[in-house]
Order: structure tokens, then C-alpha cells, then sequence
């Protein structure tokens, strides 16, 4: 499974939701890649992954990609990670 984490650039808020998911993953026992993405390159990939996570603010520009997208209110919340990843991949 992949997962991608995206903010606008790519190398700051991505970075650290990638890391806060992987966390919330292996507490989970769940096995998945993720890749801090910018948005450019979340819309325009050339293999989509099956989650993307991403803060309210970008939801929007993020629109009609065919993944699932799960809005995160607080990227260091490893609670509200761990239970909308189990939500979705359950």
C-alpha cells in the first residue's frame, strides 16, 4: 500500500506527517510506504497511492485525484492518525 503525505511544498509539514503516520502505522501493525509528497506531485503521479493524507487548508486543491483523502486537523496527533488510517484501511 502506498500512502502519501502532502502539503503545499513538499518538505515541511509532508515530512513530518509522513513520520507521525509511519508511527501510527507500526503501532497499528499496519505495513505501508509513505512519501511526503508536495501537491504538485500528488496530482500529477505516475503511480497514485491508494491514501493521501493532508491538512485541511489543501483539501481542496487536492480534489478529483482518485485516492482516498483523509483531512488531518493535528499532524502530531498520533490518536487521530492511528484511528482515521485504521477507519480507511479496515
Amino acid at each position: 500500500m502506498l500512502i502519501y503525505a502532502v502539503c503545499g511544498a513538499g518538505i515541511g509539514t509532508s515530512v513530518l506527517l509522513k513520520s507521525n503516520a509511519e508511527r501510527a502505522l507500526s503501532m497499528l501493525g499496519i505495513e505501508a510506504e509513505v512519501r511526503a509528497v508536495s501537491i504538485e506531485e500528488a496530482r500529477g503521479a505516475d503511480k497514485m497511492a491508494q491514501v493521501v493524507l493532508a491538512t485541511p487548508e489543501i483539501l481542496d486543491q487536492l480534489s478529483g485525484i482518485p485516492a482516498e483523502v483523509i483531512a488531518i486537523n493535528n499532524i502530531f496527533d498520533l490518536g487521530e492518525l492511528g484511528e482515521k488510517l485504521k477507519a480507511t484501511l479496515s
